[in-house]
């Protein structure tokens, strides 16, 4: 069943988007990756003192799997300026009509 995955983390976004444009080879290499392993949509948003990823997966496993096999996201947090671990939570994509 396909969830959205919504990581949180405490960071600086703009900190985060610096870094992500400096080193766009590697952003696009871990998304190349998501999707090769079933991440069928990704993005990122913010907030002042807070970072989102939003993905869809085909499950929660298959995230947990890709997540733990990325040694550049620890990286990719730090140079954000990540207070603490992420929260990660799923949700249960719904089939909706109206979906665009």
């Amino acid at each position: 069943m396909p969830v959205v995955m919504i990581l949180r983390i405490k960071a600086d976004p703009n900190a985060l988007e610096t870094f992500a444009n400096a080193n766009a080879e590697m952003m696009n290499g871990i998304a190349d990756a998501g999707r090769a392993a079933g991440a069928s949509r990704h993005c990122f948003a913010a907030g002042d003192t807070e970072v989102l990823v939003i993905d869809e997966w085909p499950d929660e496993a298959t995230f947990q799997t890709f997540f733990e096999s990325q040694p550049d996201i620890p990286r990719i947090m730090q140079a954000a300026g990540a207070q603490g671990a992420p929260e990660i939570t799923f949700y249960r994509k719904l089939d909706m009509p109206d979906e665009f």
